[in-house]
């Protein structure tokens, strides 16, 4: 299977570097290339090519926003983000954006080849230092904020979803009131909420529940 490829890049010796590379690749042809996002999204969109290799940082539209357009009218397009950048900036609203992979310009020839063949065939390519970024970061989302509780103010939390007092709580807990409004005010604090009814209602619409010994 040959893949058609088109190379968007603002860097003329870069772009041209690519693509005599790319030529010599028995299995890959370039069918066009562009130096701006706009100019890339719209030959893409004309020659319906497999895999783009496309830059970020371009002027008269940057890779992000051309990866944006193309997917929302040529979804099945695999866009290959090919930058020298790779801070969260730039990683995250790429990917949102519908990069397929995302390679750093310190890749060898080769490397940038076999990426476009993996595109091909349907297999995706992240860039270490990027995937590392990307799961840093889905970590961070996945922890709610009540896990940074103490297992004491999860009690107390959930004494508030039940609606009780201060002093009820202390009853129950046999902490003193004063004990009671500190863990209260940590709470608060903790989840982002202002005051205990938003803390009620985050306990019922996490699901929080005891955890069994």
């Amino acid at each position: 299977m040959i893949i058609r490829v088109v190379v968007v890049d603002d860097h003329e010796i870069v772009r041209k570097g690519i693509v005599a590379y790319l030529q010599t690749e028995c299995d890959i042809e370039v069918v066009g290339e562009a130096s701006s996002g706009n100019d890339g999204a719209d030959l893409i969109l004309q020659t319906k090519p497999d895999v783009v290799l496309m830059d970020l940082m371009m002027e008269n539209g940057s890779g992000i926003e051309a990866t944006a357009k193309v997917m929302r009218e040529f979804p099945a397009c695999k866009i290959i983000i090919l930058t020298s950048y790779y801070d969260d900036k730039q990683v995250f609203p790429a990917i949102e954006a519908g990069a397929f992979s995302y390679i750093l310009k310190t890749s060898s020839a080769s490397e940038i080849a076999d990426a476009v063949k993996k595109a091909g065939a349907g297999e995706n390519v992240i860039e270490p230092k990027v995937a590392g970024k990307m799961m840093t970061s889905f970590r961070t989302e996945q922890r709610k904020a009540h896990d940074e509780l103490t297992e004491r103010e999860l009690e107390v939390l959930l004494c508030i979803g039940d609606g009780l007092t201060n002093q009820e709580i202390g009853d129950k807990l046999y902490i003193g009131i004063k004990t009671v409004k500190t863990h209260v005010s940590n709470i608060l604090s903790k989840l982002d909420v202002h005051d205990r009814t938003q803390a009620a209602v985050y306990v019922h619409k996490n699901d929080i529940v005891k955890q069994e010994d």
